[in-house]
C-alpha cells in the first residue's frame, strides 16, 4: 500500500467520524426540544385496518391529548406511522427519526417534524436519548434488536432505568415464555433482574398511568 493510498483512507476514515460526530450532535440536540415524549417501535409491515395499527394509534391518540407528550418513532410505516399518526390527530408533536436510504423514502406523512439520518446506530442511540417511556408494538428483527439493546444498556447501567412497555400480549408473551423458560430458567443466561426490566400491557389506562409516573429525564442518565 503506497503512502498515497494511506492518506486517502485515513481521509475517508475522519470523514465518515466527522459525519458521525455531527450527526450524534444534530441528532440529541434536536431531539432534546421534544420533552416530555414516548417512543414507539414497530413492525414496517402492519398496515392500516391491522388490529395493532388501530390500537397503536388510537394509543398514541391519547398519549398526546391527554398528557401532552410528544410521540417519536423512526417515522416509517406500519406501527411507526399508526404512532405517528394518533399524534398528529390529536394536535400534538409527531417527530420521526426517519433514516436515509437508496432509492426509498419511507417517512410517513403524519410528521410535524423530522430529524434525518444516515447511520442506524446514530439514529437507535438518539431515539432512546431523552424519551420518557419506550413502547414496543409487535415487529420483526429490527424491533427485537432495539428492544434488546436498550433492555441489555438498562441491565449493564449504562443508561438508567426507564419504562419498557411490550404492547400487545398476543404477540409478547410467547417471547417472554421463551426468555423466561430457556434464558432464565433453563440456561440461567439471565436473572430476575433482567426479565423486570420490561412488562407486557394491553390495557390503555394501564399505559397512560404509567407514563405519568415516568422521570423526566432531558437525557439524563443516558449513554453513561
Amino acid at each position: 500500500m503506497t503512502h498515497m493510498q494511506d492518506n486517502n483512507d485515513k481521509n475517508v476514515v475522519d470523514i465518515k467520524l466527522k459525519m458521525i460526530q455531527e450527526e450524534f450532535h444534530q441528532g440529541l440536540e434536536t431531539v432534546g426540544q421534544f420533552n416530555p415524549s414516548v417512543t414507539f417501535y414497530g413492525s414496517t409491515r402492519v398496515r392500516e385496518g391491522h388490529p395493532y395499527y388501530e390500537k397503536v394509534r388510537n394509543l398514541t391518540y391519547r398519549i398526546s391529548k391527554e398528557l401532552g407528550y410528544a410521540i417519536l418513532s423512526g417515522g416509517g410505516p406500519g406501527i411507526m406511522e399508526a404512532a405517528n399518526r394518533g399524534g398528529f390527530e390529536a394536535g400534538g408533536k409527531s417527530v420521526g427519526l426517519t433514516i436515509k436510504l437508496p432509492n426509498e423514502q419511507i417517512a410517513n406523512p403524519y410528521l410535524t417534524d423530522e430529524i434525518p439520518f444516515h447511520y442506524f446506530f446514530t439514529r437507535q442511540s438518539t431515539m432512546s436519548y431523552s424519551t420518557e417511556v419506550c413502547i414496543f408494538g409487535p415487529g420483526g428483527f429490527g424491533t427485537l434488536n432495539e428492544l434488546f439493546e436498550i433492555l441489555t444498556l438498562q441491565q449493564t447501567m449504562k443508561i438508567g432505568k426507564i419504562p419498557v412497555i411490550l404492547f400487545g400480549s398476543e404477540f409478547w408473551q410467547p417471547i417472554e415464555k421463551v426468555i423466561r423458560e430457556n434464558l432464565l430458567e433453563k440456561y440461567q443466561t439471565v436473572n430476575e433482574n433482567d426479565v423486570s426490566l420490561y412488562v407486557i400491557k394491553d390495557d390503555e389506562d394501564e399505559i397512560l398511568e404509567i407514563i405519568k409516573n415516568s422521570k423526566i429525564r432531558n437525557g439524563e442518565d443516558s449513554l453513561k
